[in-house]
């Protein structure tokens, strides 16, 4: 495991701004206290001390996960949940209908995303937007989101579109059309909380469920016919 370079300036800004708020109530209590204090700043410096872990898990990448290579196969781009699996109008892209499968990322989840499929890139697009919670369905329409569609060797393409959330400053995309994607290759990540939707054929067979935990690089969603 390593730290991400973009959680670099993150994490430094975070611990700057924690060791200021602490400095500042030891010299404010110090001036209106004489003593009895320190359990005050002793819960700063704890509350301190678990944000800027928090900050460092969080830009974390794993390095000792066995990707998923397999025939037909639609692989996880991230850790999480499924909170969607359902048939709906695809208007963006494919503009038909699709099974959508939905993963969301909690704060507390790896944030970097990977390429489901092999192939080339075909389509990439950001779009800005609002700052709903990334579980909510509408989030996937109206909120910040990029959206990416790879096309394999045999012509078929799977869309899949990163959507911020309410904690979400901003999104990375480290691609272009024209790319090529392979299967647990890192394109981007998210920064602070998030979801992962994937527009997949009807005919897909879908490999999970509502409820799942899922794990970037490793889990199956579906297999395309």
């Amino acid at each position: 495991m390593y730290i991400h370079k973009k959680g670099y300036g993150v994490i430094a800004t975070v611990f700057t701004v924690i060791v200021l708020i602490i400095v500042s109530a030891a010299m404010l209590l110090n001036a209106v206290f004489e003593n009895n204090h320190w359990m005050i700043l002793a819960g700063l410096i704890i509350i301190g001390v678990i944000v800027v872990v928090w900050s460092i898990t969080f830009f974390r990448v794993p390095t000792n996960r066995k990707i998923t290579h397999e025939a037909n196969a639609v692989v996880s781009s991230a850790d999480g949940e499924i909170v969607a699996i359902e048939e709906v109008e695809e208007k963006e892209y494919f503009h038909d209908k699709r099974i959508q499968i939905s993963v969301f990322m909690s704060a507390y989840d790896v944030h970097v995303n990977w390429f489901p499929i092999d192939g080339v890139v075909s389509y990439v697009k950001y779009h800005p937007g609002k700052k709903m919670f990334a579980i909510n369905p509408k989030s996937s329409e109206l909120n910040e989101r990029n959206s990416m569609a790879v096309r394999d060797e045999k012509g078929r393409e799977v869309l899949f579109r990163q959507v911020a959330g309410v904690m979400a400053r901003r999104i990375v995309c480290n691609v272009k059309e024209g790319d090529k994607a392979e299967v647990g290759k890192e394109f981007g990540m998210i920064k602070f909380g998030s979801r992962v939707d994937f527009f997949l054929p009807l005919d897909a067979d879908i490999q999970v469920e509502m409820g799942d935990d899922i794990t970037g690089q490793v889990s199956v969603l579906a297999y395309l016919k």
